[in-house]
């Protein structure tokens, strides 16, 4: 009997410091730190866009929607299906899991009505994820800073949201994996800056631990937004999109929490890869066209592509179960 007590004990000693240590424990810490004035997020879209965030020294990072359908040949335009996205959340906080950074995923409008909602709230929590963004965009959501988006009605959007943290709270008090909710509007576009402010102000009065108006397309917009509506916000600085970019400093003087660079990894890939995709058909077309050099290709050395990739702790553990 005692050494039945003494296990259980353990167990649940084992299970609180689990909970203590989960993403979404992991996302509060950094979100409540004083010492931090703003978190900068690049956001990923793989298993290896996340490590290279990880070890480029961030405190986290984000699926993006955007990222995770680009990836596989489409828009975002709402093509990419619950299933894809769950799997590719699964791929990325394997990624992050020996480094410890909270990544937050993109749930788009939650891939139906409320019930919809809380099953893509439960699924994305089993796989690790920090915290969930869910939109107020209609089906089928596209970026936010594209044309053609449109927005629910209050009801609706209100709905969401509220399924969302009904979720939350039954995965908690089921002692299951712990998430936070992200509640997003694009209202900001087709019904304006007031309309948008007043969705945060009730998103906050649901439960959302953490809100984000998309597209304020000024500093007044964005630090009206900052002022109004109550705990921690996000920015998004997309490049060459509707909102202003401003410095980590400049966000966190506006009263942001957290500085959000959707496409800066994807942009970067697209456009290096075509670099060096069109050095090389360049020798295809000329034969007398000396083969690029790796510095011409703006290549990195083969072996930190590996150690990226994780041969180094491959061989080590190969070596430790190695049968002689």
């Amino acid at each position: 009997m005692r050494a039945a007590m003494r296990a259980a004990a353990l167990l649940l000693a084992g299970l609180a410091a689990a909970a203590a240590l989960s993403p979404a424990n992991r996302l509060r810490g950094l979100l409540s730190d004083p010492n931090r004035k703003i978190l900068s997020m690049p956001c990923c879209y793989d298993g290896l866009t996340a490590k290279l965030v990880a070890r480029a020294g961030f405190p986290l990072t984000f699926m993006t929607g955007f990222g995770v359908s680009a990836a596989r040949g489409f828009p975002d335009t709402g093509l990419v299906s619950y299933a894809e996205m769950e799997a590719s959340a699964r791929d990325i906080t394997a990624a992050l899991r020996p480094y410890g950074i909270p990544c937050i995923g993109d749930g788009d409008t939650g891939y139906g009505n409320a019930i919809n909602v809380k099953r893509t709230v439960q699924g994305y929590a089993a796989t690790g994820l920090a915290a969930i963004m869910i939109e107020d965009q209609v089906a089928p959501k596209r970026c936010g800073h594209t044309k053609g988006k449109s927005v629910t009605n209050r009801e609706e959007a209100f709905s969401r949201v509220q399924a969302a943290c009904d979720a939350r709270d039954e995965l908690v008090a089921q002692g299951a994996n712990d998430i936070l909710i992200l509640a997003r509007t694009d209202a900001r576009g087709p019904l304006g800056l007031d309309e948008a402010i007043e969705r945060c102000q009730k998103f906050r009065e649901i439960g959302a631990d953490i809100t984000f108006l998309e597209a304020p397309q000024t500093v007044e917009e964005m630090r009206r937004y900052c002022t109004e509506v109550t705990g921690p916000k996000l920015a998004n600085m997309l490049e060459q999109g509707k909102t202003p970019i401003l410095s980590p400093a400049e966000l966190a003087d506006v009263g942001f929490s957290i500085a959000a660079y959707p496409l800066t990894l994807l942009s970067a890939a697209i456009k290096a890869q075509e670099n060096a995709l069109a050095l090389l058909k360049a020798t295809y077309d000329d034969p007398d066209t000396p083969t690029p050099s790796v510095d011409d290709l703006g290549l990195q050395t083969f072996e930190n592509v590996q150690d990226v990739v994780g041969f180094p702790k491959y061989w080590d553990e190969e070596e430790r179960y190695r049968i002689s």
